[in-house]
């Protein structure tokens, strides 16, 4: 059966040939690996084998990166209040500075997509987490929303970057059988970070203030540059396209315990079979247009929803007249349903194909956010942080998961690209939440900012209706 792992005298087999194929595979090696008969094929050991603890290993570092992406990118959301009290400017002077973050991330996600599929993973990951940290440490030292604004900017360049990079690499360490969950357990550390920034906001804003908050922020994305420099790998399905790095590839498959000999070629057949063409182009290759056209809407209404609570719930709460404290848990709260919802989204999809669960976490996301239009925001506060953390439990839920339907739908070759693409679209509707956000909380209040995220989901539900090749059932 493809999704059971065989047994090791089967691996050991392709793992480590015998002295005859040994030399056969040198030839190979020596001559590009143009014989795919004498190669190992990469693809079938990453999709059939066992899940080694190396490869668990690249996808806690991929996770750590991206936890540090959720946190660095949602440190705003918390200090915003404080500096329209603290600077005297009201929501709307607000906007442009939060929406430049946000186009940073949209740019950021499309040329880390390009730059990964070219230059590697592995690099992406590191140069986007040390533009992040760099630039929010230096948001600390800003004076005035202009500031703010470029600051953002530039730490959004990596914060796009760094979240398809990272999801890519877990992609590619993981066995096909477990990829769907582990591209979601690194996903929801996007609001993982952001419920860790809730939780440090809550101690560093009361004692040291909004510089500070961005001075440790930063700082703690720095450090785990740094430390990506000697513990991230570059990934197999990137190396076995490249004979000049074999040798660095034999290493890996090392490392992944399946030793093989140093002089080794290598193939990936399955997904070779498929790859007619690189970059941009093959996204609208024939039978995957609809799919790349829908993808990009699901993404561009999914973030506004959640962007939209990203940046403005804090705000939008202490509008309605609770103090920062009671305002910043109701984020912590959406963050708290998503980490949760994202898991058992993806527990759903492993066992029953992701169109139907999707499908339904939108539309109760919908009614959700239309039936908390109803809640009385002075009687019954708890009910309402509550409801948002429901609300986070779907949104997030498709948000994390969304991903393992771009590393299904898109081929090794144009598989960052994809991802990026999709994400690089939907923080259009990222960028459109900024402006939005600050609009329907001055015309409408708690109820327009509900409205909003009701429609927001109703309309994701449709997108995901139109994708054609949704991640299958698993045969029982």
């Amino acid at each position: 059966m493809a999704g059971s792992p065989p047994n090791d005298r089967a691996w050991n087999r392709h793992a480590a040939p015998s002295d005859s194929e040994s030399t056969h595979l040198s030839d190979g090696a020596n001559s590009g690996g143009s014989d795919p008969t004498a190669a190992l094929d990469i693809g079938r050991l990453l999709d059939e084998g066992p899940w080694a603890p190396m490869q668990k290993l690249v996808v806690v570092i991929a996770a750590l990166s991206i936890i540090m992406d959720g946190f660095d990118g949602q440190l705003i959301g918390f200090a915003v209040p404080v500096l329209i009290k603290e600077w005297g400017v009201t929501r709307s002077d607000f906007a442009p500075a939060l929406a430049a973050g946000l186009v940073g991330m949209g740019i950021g996600s499309a040329l880390a997509g390009l730059f990964a599929d070219r230059f590697g993973r592995r690099w992406a990951v590191i140069v986007s987490v040390l533009i992040f940290g760099l630039a929010t440490c230096c948001i600390g030292f800003a004076a005035n929303l202009w500031h703010i604004g470029v600051l953002r900017f530039v730490a959004g360049l990596g914060i796009g970057g760094a979240l398809p990079s990272s999801t890519t690499i877990a992609a590619e360490f993981t066995p096909a059988r477990r990829r769907t969950l582990a591209i979601t357990a690194t996903i929801v550390c996007v609001p993982l970070g952001g419920m860790l920034a809730g939780l440090f906001a809550g101690v560093v804003l009361p004692h040291l203030g909004w510089r500070a908050l961005f001075f440790l922020g930063g700082s703690l994305a720095v450090i785990l540059g740094a430390a990506l420099l000697f513990t991230l790998p570059e990934t197999p399905r990137f190396l076995v396209r490249r004979p000049a790095r074999w040798a660095e590839l034999s290493r890996l498959v090392g490392r992944m315990s399946r030793p093989v000999a140093t002089n080794c070629a290598f193939t990936d057949i399955s997904e070779q079979r498929i790859e007619k063409s690189e970059g941009f182009p093959a996204l609208f290759e024939k039978g995957r247009a609809r799919d790349t056209i829908a993808l990009w809407c699901a993404f561009f209404l999914n973030l506004l929803a959640v962007y939209s609570a990203f940046t403005w719930l804090p705000t939008m709460l202490t509008s309605e007249g609770l103090d920062v404290a009671i305002a910043s848990s109701g984020l912590t709260a959406y963050n708290f349903g998503g980490v949760i919802g994202a898991l058992t989204c993806a527990v759903a999809i492993a066992r029953y194909g992701s169109r139907w669960p999707l499908l339904l976490c939108s539309l109760l996301g919908a009614a959700t956010a239309f039936y908390l239009t109803t809640v009385n925001i002075a009687l019954q506060t708890g009910l309402l942080i509550a409801g948002f953390g429901l609300q986070g439990f779907f949104a997030n839920a498709v948000q994390s998961t969304m991903y393992a339907v771009c590393a299904h739908v898109y081929p090794t070759t144009v598989r960052a690209t994809g991802t990026a693409s999709a994400l690089a679209f939907g923080r259009l509707g990222a960028i459109l939440s900024a402006f939005a956000g600050a609009t329907v909380i001055t015309a409408g209040g708690k109820d327009g900012y509900l409205v909003m995220l009701g429609i927001a989901m109703t309309g994701l539900a449709f997108s995901l209706a139109v994708i054609r090749r949704h991640i299958p059932a698993r045969a029982t």
